[in-house]
């Protein structure tokens, strides 16, 4: 097959594509977004009829993702760390109901925090569920990775976690394909009722899964992805996870390295391979990108007195991203960071595109707070978390997905009046409507600017899931249909918008305030395309 240059997202998404996935299931979250973005730009996916769809969230995503599997077929699910949470209820209970198609979560951490609220590693998820975990080094792996997680899954009826960071995520290399394999015919489980969870068969599937484990650490054991490679100094040995396995061969240009490597891409650890290395070595650095999953392990069965070196005694920064000079400095090179930047160059803090219809919702809102006081703005994810920056510093809390609402609605609870949550349509599709149905049915007194720009902005203009329909949705859940309050946010429209927010500010009881005004982004890619067609 042909070599391809791709992204490590993008060979995952060209993976599923040629070993037989029949759909794949996201929400937007960088660094996983281009994932679903190339399976459902690629014509051979729309050939081969794969569903490629955005979901609501990740925890419907992750659902439908097993139903697929529940039909035969092979499916995978994508999301960022973060999202893993909001996945959480079905990821840990497919590791009891098992899969019957082939089933891959893909999950995208992002240490150093360049897009997300935190460094979550999701190994430890994987190891919580108890299920096996790949963790490609290189954009080829994670490739390949898809196949042979397709081939785990359904040899052990299993869900598969592969988990990789941003830096590979959003790297390109060659890629060499495979032969298409054809999809799955459909087919439900021989058993049904593998996935009832009720406590008399869940109680049987976990003691399945249990059983299992010494399964799965023989595969490790056996893993392409796991490797011993010797050397002749055994002052030090050296366990590389993932990426990490490949920022310790930019140290070695020549590709020779003094010491004994293991290097690790599937878990659970090959524990056999961990004794060797470390009988044989007399001290033992490990490199992981994320948290120090590994080196914990290791400090809890190998407790024999030699000293492990990583992130938890400081030989590697306890946050942050790993990079091949920080790998570099812990095997005792010279440092190799470069100058700093000089303090002639201005920072660019980000900011609000110009245009954006977010400016003009906050500079209203601002005006319409100024008798009340600071610090009553309970903000969510998305672009216009940048009002929390100047000139606008317009909201003060920024916690997780569609915790705007419920955190204004504590507040509120707590005697704060007025309380306000500022989020996006997205959002508020995603997490934030349940959060809505809680304040109307406690009477709670808040005001809820809902930003509409028709788009799910931040992770690149995916389209909103609730398009034309907010206003329903917010009387479908019971807000008085006189307190939905709908403003174009342009400029001309400044003192009718801040008289209605002043309004709705004083009211007491639930309202909602729904600023609609297209995603300066999105409307300007949609013109040069009306521009392209006209000229043809």
């Amino acid at each position: 097959m042909q070599k391809q240059l791709l992204l490590g997202d993008e060979a995952i998404a060209q993976g599923g594509i040629d070993a037989g996935m029949s759909g794949i299931y996201a929400y937007p979250g960088t660094p996983s977004t281009e994932i679903t973005e190339y399976v459902k730009a690629s014509k051979e996916a729309r050939e081969k009829g794969i569903s490629a769809n955005w979901a609501s969230n990740e925890k419907t995503a992750a659902e439908a993702s097993l139903g697929m599997s529940y039909a035969g077929k092979r499916t995978m699910v994508c999301m960022k760390h973060v999202g893993l949470n909001v996945a959480a209820d079905p990821f840990i209970n497919s590791a009891i109901t098992g899969a019957n198609g082939g089933m891959i979560y893909v999950v995208a951490d992002d240490p150093s925090m360049h897009s997300s609220q935190n460094e979550q590693d999701s190994r430890f998820f994987g190891k919580f569920a108890m299920i096996p975990v790949l963790e490609p080094s290189s954009q080829q792996e994670a490739y390949d990775m898809v196949h042979y997680g397709f081939e785990l899954s359904e040899k052990f009826e299993i869900p598969v976690m592969m988990r990789l960071t941003t830096r590979l995520a959003h790297s390109r290399a060659g890629v060499e394909r495979k032969e298409p394999k054809k999809q799955n015919d459909y087919k439900i489980p021989e058993n049904l009722k593998q996935f009832i969870l009720l406590p008399a068969i869940a109680r049987q599937s976990y003691k399945k899964l249990l059983k299992a484990q010494d399964a799965f650490s023989g595969e490790s054991h056996s893993s392409p992805y796991n490797s011993y490679t010797d050397g002749k100094d055994k002052s030090l040995g050296i366990i590389a996870c993932g990426l990490a396995y490949n920022y310790l061969y930019e140290n070695y240009p020549d590709r020779n390295i003094p010491y004994p490597v293991i290097k690790i891409g599937q878990y659970p650890l090959p524990y056999k391979l961990i004794d060797k290395i470390y009988e044989e070595c007399d001290e033992i650095l490990v490199l992981e990108d994320g948290y120090p999953i590994v080196e914990e392990l290791l400090k809890g069965f190998l407790n024999k007195g030699k000293k492990i070196h990583g992130r938890l005694d400081g030989y590697i920064p306890r946050d942050g991203e790993l990079n091949p000079n920080i790998v570099g400095e812990a095997l005792g090179f010279k440092k190799t960071r470069g100058n700093d930047i000089p303090s002639i160059v201005a920072k660019r803090p980000p900011s609000l595109c110009k245009g954006c219809p977010h400016i003009d919702s906050f500079l209203g809102l601002n005006e319409a707070l100024e008798p009340y006081g600071k610090g009553r703005v309970f903000s969510d994810i998305g672009c216009y978390t940048l009002g929390a920056l100047p000139p606008y510093n317009a909201i003060n809390t920024c916690v997780d997905m569609g915790a705007s609402i419920t955190m204004a609605k504590g507040a509120a609870d707590a005697g704060m009046f007025p309380a306000i949550a500022v989020i996006g349509d997205s959002t508020f599709t995603h997490s934030g409507i349940t959060g809505l149905l809680d304040a109307v049915n406690d009477k709670s007194s808040i005001t809820v600017v809902i930003l509409d720009n028709y788009t799910t902005g931040m992770t690149g203009g995916q389209p909103s899931a609730a398009y034309e329909r907010i206003e329903n949705i917010c009387k479908g859940v019971g807000v008085e249909e006189e307190h939905i309050r709908v403003l174009k946010p342009l400029k001309k429209h400044h003192e009718e918008n801040t008289a209605a927010f002043k309004e709705e500010l004083a009211y007491k009881g639930v309202s909602v305030i729904i600023a609609k005004r297209e995603c300066i982004q999105t409307l300007n890619k949609r013109m040069r395309e009306k521009f392209k067609e006209k000229k043809k």
